[in-house]
């Protein structure tokens, strides 16, 4: 790596960046609250433009959507279509809440998200269609064997196109999201929800065509076919489709965090999970052929226990995210840039859920209130960021952008730091002393003007202040008593604070 920041950094770990450069040079061109990532601009072709790019997807997904919207119709009929529709889409907003809580602690930007369920359902389910519909009938014209045809197709042909179709979004979001992909959540989350988005189309398909096999044969209850076909991909393997790509999405995962240096390792863990999710696809999609309980075999054998290693392995990842912040964050906190506390209720779902609705409580009325949990939302995820960034360029996964993406974190975090700072600080002594808020109810910092609020507090001098910037304080604060927005300047190395100013915006 070629800038001198990232070799200082490597050498002394624990010092963060700020200390060969003063702070009205970091903090004097403090981007917008809107902007909620470091992205430097370009200027180019048409096709540069990012609202171009965004509506070429969104247009070429709608049409996707069109197409298959007509084949699954034409397969199914309109009654078949209603009811595959209505039946597939039960597991979906479970499996989105799964996901999307695993991905708490670091949130990723829901138009990622959407895109990836978007491809699974329209893009990929597209192609799985007519590749697989192509590459059947061929076999079957070459071996005039339609019946092993059908499976070879299934056990050998859908798993390789289908986990391929998949595996492209996540691929696509690892390219050119690079920036909010950035370890094995993230790659297990994008992969989950393009298989959610696959597998509920793929439904649509199997319960609409179970539907018009049953009106054929006038069968109904829990003995018809769909009842059956319901059983089997809605109650007992709603979890198949995320199980196979998400192996995709943690070889992706761990190629995020994996150095720089390691070129062969960063393409080959992909390529490992991908293989990986082709296949365990063809033995579930070959279960079937191994005897009159192989599924239930290859159901209880393998693919109960490979998704309990895949979810432990997943909120495992999940923790060494908030572990990361209780070791990175301190070195900030001891530069100035974070309160005493706040590593520590950073690292802590429940304070970081406190956090926010003591934000939300404090203030006067309920746009304001939701506007201050918002901020501290924000606050709570750039930190995530800033962590995540400062443990990959301990291990050389950063690029030479690594300064300027630290300063802009550091930026968003200045700015939302009046909300955040006083309901985490709180929030970090509500949570290490349980219990505690039961007894009385905590003040708003945000009263009296001058200093945070009267009574005891925690950090920066929760007291009652006798000055609007800074003064004397009563209670338990550990500090002087500044005021919202009225921090001193950090200094790197924990000097005493030249002035009391507010950084210039």
């Amino acid at each position: 790596m070629s800038d001198p920041f990232v070799q200082h950094q490597q050498a002394r770990p624990a010092v963060p960046v700020l200390h060969e450069q003063r702070l009205d040079e970091v903090l004097g061109a403090a981007p917008e609250r809107g902007r909620g990532r470091y992205r430097p601009h370009r200027v180019g072709m048409v096709w540069r433009s990012k609202v171009f790019r965004a509506g070429a997807v969104i247009v070429a997904l709608v049409l996707c959507g069109l197409v298959i919207l007509a084949l699954v119709r034409e397969q199914t009929g309109p009654e078949g279509f209603l009811v595959g529709l209505g039946l597939a889409v039960l597991p979906v907003p479970l499996l989105m809440a799964a996901f999307r809580w695993l991905d708490r602690v670091e949130p990723g930007p829901w138009r990622n998200l959407l895109f990836s369920f978007a491809w699974g359902a329209c893009a990929a389910a597209l192609v799985a269609i007519i590749a697989n519909s192509f590459a059947t009938r061929w076999i079957a014209t070459a071996t005039a064997d339609p019946a092993s045809a059908d499976t070879l197709g299934a056990t050998v042909i859908a798993p390789v196109v289908e986990e391929s179709a998949k595996a492209a979004a996540v691929l696509l979001i690892f390219l050119f999201r690079r920036r909010e992909f950035s370890g094995v959540v993230d790659g297990v989350v994008v992969a989950g929800f393009t298989a959610t988005g696959f597998a509920f189309t793929e439904n649509i398909l199997y319960l609409g065509n179970a539907f018009g096999e049953d009106q054929q044969l006038g069968s109904s209850g829990f003995a018809s076919v769909t009842a059956g076909t319901f059983f089997v991909r809605i109650v007992m393997s709603p979890f198949a489709h995320p199980l196979f790509t998400v192996l995709t999405g943690l070889g992706f995962g761990f190629a995020a965090v994996s150095a720089r240096r390691h070129r062969v390792r960063r393409i080959a863990l992909p390529l490992l999970g991908l293989l990986l999710a082709m296949g365990l696809h063809a033995l579930w999609n070959g279960s079937s052929s191994f005897g009159p309980y192989g599924f239930y075999a290859v159901y209880g054998i393998v693919m109960v226990p490979a998704f309990g290693l895949v979810t432990w392995l997943a909120i495992w990842s999940r923790q060494r995210e908030l572990r990361t912040l209780a070791a990175e964050l301190p070195a900030y906190a001891a530069a100035g840039w974070l309160g005493p506390a706040e590593p520590s209720a950073l690292s802590s779902m429940r304070a970081r859920g406190m956090a926010r609705d003591l934000a939300r409580h404090w203030q006067p009325d309920r746009a304001r209130g939701r506007a201050a949990a918002r901020a501290v939302a924000e606050y709570e995820s750039f930190a995530t960021s800033l962590a995540g960034l400062r443990r990959r360029a301990r291990h050389g996964a950063v690029g030479p952008d690594f300064g300027a993406r630290e300063r802009e974190l550091l930026h968003h975090l200045w700015q939302r730091r009046e909300f955040a700072a006083p309901a985490l600080a709180h929030a970090a002594l509500l949570t290490a002393r349980p219990g505690a808020h039961h007894a009385r109810p905590m003040p708003s910092p945000y009263e009296n003007g001058g200093g945070y609020a009267t009574g005891s507090g925690y950090g920066y001098g929760y007291g009652t202040a006798h000055s609007p910037g800074h003064g004397p304080t009563h209670g338990h604060g550990h500090g002087p008593g500044y005021g919202p927005g009225a921090y001193p300047p950090p200094q790197p190395y924990g000097g005493t604070p030249p002035s009391h100013r507010r950084p210039p915006t």
